[in-house]
Parts: structure tokens; C-alpha cells; sequence
């Protein structure tokens, strides 16, 4: 069974010979770590790869990525890292004040620009060669987009007083997002990615009733497009997001990666497993970064009793970080490979 063969009829509960594999880094691991990388991803390769570089070039974007100091990104943002390594965060939001909402436009260029036909050649150089599962990771991210351009406070006001102007930004941001996927879904690849971060710790970061009037409509938009293409829906979201579990089932996601650590895994479990794909993850606030390999192993045997069917469901999914030890990265794939009983 190849990689591409094993993702499918994983998210598809076809009994998928072991959870497929699939880790994440921060931009720190391949500036400071990149030989541990390059030893663990021989060990366990990955069973996704991607269509590369597709979009096309930004008139904004200034400065490097990832790098302490500032840089911009597609849409003008202006970004502050503390350090190497990381995203850092927006601190000066562009729309603070809403009169410069008139003569806003989002980044057309680089759809306009982007090389539509690399991803169809990415993916024909993949089935030709390891038959990986080509997931496209896209620039959407209605909300966390939304709180970039206007600032977090300032949109949390927005939300609360209702605002025809937050109204006519999302419109603005959500227009852009359907046009970029419908670029994507005219591609070969086999799933596409959006994401929005709508947890804090304990509860979801607004009411599940606002969540489902501002911003499911755009989610189920985003879905609908990917799934008549005939592609699978994969979804990122941190924070405890439990209260909207059942809406994503029901918009057809495919995969969701969660914080699952945030949550209760065995209520998961309970209602949902067998019902939607679980994309990861094991803990990067507390277990990866600072726990040891049986602590790992442990959380490894958490996830997998609460949420592994015979069938499929589960993907062995977990974040580089900038403090994890490679030995916890390492142990997270074997744990995947041990028989459950074996785990702590």
C-alpha cells in the first residue's frame, strides 16, 4: 500500500494498513535543526507532500519570514518576531481605523500570478514517482486574516456591537478566499487545507451561535467548492473547539487537526470517533516541548485508545517546535508503529 492509497482510505474508515504519518515544523527547525529533520523524515517519511510554490508574488510583501525584527506579508501586514524562528504577530493592524476599509483590496495579484499549472506537475512528478497524498495548503484563513488587517481587540468590538463594517471586511476577505480556491480545486491535488484558530484554552474564542451565523456560511462555501471537485477537506483550528465538532462534521470536513490536549480526548472520542478524520495532535504546550519519550509514548496511547478505529480515522500528525527535543519527534512515529496494547 502506497502513501497516497494509505491517506485516502484512512480519512475514508477503508482500513488503511497504519495511520498515515505527517509532521509539521516551525521555520526553527529547518534553520537550526535541519540535520535531525533530514534523519527523523528518513526514518519516517512523511505519507503527504505538497504542490510547492504556486502563488504568485506579492506587490506588499517585504522582509523575511521568520526572521527576528519585521517583515510584510501578501496583504500588507506588518509582522513582529521576537525571535528566529517563529510567525511572530501583527502589533500595527492597517484597518485599526475603518476609513481606510474604502480604499482596502486584498492581494488579487497573486492569484492573478500564481502558476496554477506547478501544482498539476507536482502532483504528475508524485504519482510517477512515491504516490504521496498532495495536500494544498492555502492562504485561507477568514478570521485570523480578519484579525490581522483590523487587530484582535478591534475585531473582538466589532463582534460584539455587531458592526456593518465588520460585515463588509469579512465579505471582502471571504470574496478573495473563494477565488484562491477556485484556482485550487482546478488543480490535480488530492485535498485542500483552510484554517482558522477559534479556540482559547478552555472555550471557544466567540459564541457558538455567532460562530454559526458570521462564519460557518463561509466555511460550508469553502467546502461545498472543494468537495464537488472531488477532493477531500482538511481543516486546522487551535484552542478548544469542541463546541463546534459537530459542525464540522456536518460541512464534510474530512480531517480536522485540533489541540486535542486543550479538550477532553475521551468525550471526543465518544461522539465523534468513527465520524470524521482526526489530523494529530499530541501536546506542543506541555508534552513535546518539556515531557520525556514515555511521556510522549503516553500521549501517543491516550490519543489512539480515545480515537483510533479499526477502520481508520486517525493520522499520525505532530508539530516540530522551537524547544521540542527531536527524541520526543522521534518517539511520537514509533509509538504510532507499537501495538496499542504496548503503550502506556
Amino acid at each position: 500500500m502506497d502513501s497516497r492509497e494509505r491517506v485516502f482510505r484512512c480519512l475514508e474508515f477503508r482500513r488503511p494498513d497504519r495511520a498515515p504519518r505527517n509532521l509539521w515544523t516551525l521555520p526553527w527547525v529547518g534553520q537550526y535543526a535541519a540535520e535531525p529533520l533530514a534523519a527523523l523524515q528518513r526514518e519516517f517519511p512523511d505519507d503527504f507532500t505538497g504542490p510547492g510554490a504556486v502563488l504568485g508574488p506579492s506587490d506588499r510583501r517585504r522582509g523575511q519570514e521568520a526572521r527576528k525584527g519585521t517583515y510584510t506579508d501578501d496583504w500588507g501586514c506588518v509582522w513582529d518576531a521576537g525571535e528566529d524562528g517563529v510567525i511572530g504577530e501583527v502589533k500595527r493592524p492597517m484597518l485599526a481605523d475603518w476609513a481606510a476599509l474604502d480604499s482596502f483590496r486584498p492581494p488579487y495579484e497573486i492569484l492573478e500570478r500564481a502558476d496554477w499549472a506547478a501544482a498539476n506537475r507536482a502532483q504528475a512528478a508524485n504519482l510517477a514517482g512515491p504516490r504521496r497524498f498532495m495536500l494544498a495548503g492555502t492562504s485561507v484563513r477568514p478570521f485570523e486574516r480578519m484579525q490581522f488587517l483590523r487587530g484582535s481587540e478591534n475585531l473582538f468590538v466589532d463582534l460584539a456591537y455587531g458592526t456593518a463594517e465588520l460585515r463588509r471586511l469579512r465579505d471582502r476577505v471571504h470574496e478573495f478566499y473563494l477565488k484562491e480556491l477556485q484556482g485550487w480545486v482546478r488543480t490535480d491535488v488530492d485535498g485542500i487545507q483552510f484554517m482558522d484558530d477559534w479556540g482559547s484554552q478552555k472555550t471557544l474564542l466567540i459564541s457558538p451561535a455567532m460562530w454559526r451565523d458570521l462564519f460557518k456560511p463561509l466555511y460550508k462555501e469553502y467546502g461545498d467548492l472543494i468537495r464537488a471537485a472531488g477532493k477531500k477537506v482538511f481543516f486546522h483550528s487551535d484552542g478548544h473547539i469542541m463546541a463546534i465538532y459537530e459542525d464540522l462534521i456536518e460541512l464534510g470536513i474530512s480531517a480536522v487537526n485540533s489541540q486535542l490536549f486543550c479538550m477532553d480526548i475521551e468525550e471526543i472520542g465518544r461522539r465523534h470517533r468513527g465520524r470524521i478524520a482526526f489530523w494529530g495532535e499530541i501536546d506542543r504546550q506541555q508534552v513535546l516541548p518539556f515531557g520525556s519519550v514515555e511521556d510522549v509514548r503516553r500521549a501517543v496511547g491516550r490519543v489512539r485508545r480515545a480515537l483510533e478505529t479499526p477502520d481508520g480515522g486517525t493520522i499520525a500528525q505532530c508539530e516540530w517546535g522551537v524547544r521540542t527535543p527531536p527524541e520526543n519527534v522521534r518517539a511520537v512515529f514509533a509509538a504510532w508503529l507499537e501495538p496499542i496494547e504496548a503503550l502506556p
